[in-house]
């Protein structure tokens, strides 16, 4: 009943509403230091000599596969775990920074200030709350691991080549903007060749990997979810995360709403965590 009345709060809003979460399953992308993904049928069938069909299965998966959450404790031992995040901290406005042209030449390609600068110039402060993601053309690589991760050999993490979030642009957004989520269309918050991470290590919050469809939302005026598990002191968790696109809004300023598959990891921030 509750979920019936919360779809009509929404239809009523008229807003669109965007899926942005990729299957859940054996073909998830995920880190090769992590397990994968395993599902067990306990139950598929007449119940108990019943003529009640019924069906139940026991899945064993890593918190980080997928569209998934790592929780702050992820990169920080003294942050955070996923039962521990404020739910008001996994929704905000929509910030698309669209870096596409840029990684034609250089897949090592890390977003910079000038780039946020670019995205204020066309569409106004970054707002309070926001949910920042870098759309760097990735999305058509997924689910296939090799493209994914650029690489001949995906088990081998010296060798992965994809763009990221960069140190100085990130540092800025934590000195100047208040945002609640900071992503990627690819498989890390830093850049593929990093050795160090200073991107999880700056923000060490939550943050959310492996959305899908993102090149369906505009790159501004949209509202997104990312509805995390709340697993007691878990270190991440898949989640739900889905767009509210008001309908009647302007898309000549969007990426359109194409139907191209997108690769995300986002990292989630709490100001809160980061001046305790």
């Amino acid at each position: 009943m509750i979920i019936l009345e919360t779809l009509s709060c929404v239809s009523c809003l008229e807003y669109k509403v965007v899926d942005l979460t990729h299957n859940h399953g054996k073909d998830s992308i995920y880190w090769p230091t992590h397990s994968g993904y395993e599902r067990y049928i306990d139950q598929r069938g007449l119940f108990d000599g019943t003529d009640i069909w019924v069906a139940s299965n026991t899945i064993k998966t890593t918190e980080h596969l997928g569209t998934h959450l790592d929780a702050p404790q992820h990169f920080n031992e003294f942050s955070w775990t996923t039962h521990q995040i404020p739910i008001e901290n996994l929704v905000g406005p929509g910030v698309i920074v669209n870096v596409k042209s840029k990684v034609v030449s250089n897949a090592d390609y890390t977003v910079t200030k000038a780039d946020l600068d670019e995205w204020e110039d066309q569409y106004g402060k970054i707002p309070e709350g926001a949910i920042v993601l870098m759309n760097s053309g990735w999305h058509d690589r997924y689910p296939n691991k090799t493209r994914v991760f650029n690489t001949q050999n995906p088990n081998d993490t010296t060798s992965f080549h994809f763009p990221s979030w960069g140190k100085d642009a990130v540092s800025w957004l934590l000195a100047h903007r208040s945002i609640h989520v900071l992503g990627v269309d690819v498989p890390s918050l830093d850049y593929g060749q990093s050795k160090d991470f200073p991107v999880h290590i700056l923000i060490s919050q939550e943050n959310i990997q492996n959305v899908g469809y993102l090149d369906k939302i505009p790159e501004s005026g949209t509202i997104i979810s990312c509805a995390a598990m709340k697993i007691v002191d878990g270190s991440g968790s898949p989640v739900r995360v889905f767009a509210l696109i008001p309908k009647n809004s302007d898309t000549n300023n969007a990426r359109k709403y194409n139907c191209s598959l997108f690769l995300l990891l986002c990292s989630l921030v709490s100001f809160k965590m980061l001046n305790q």
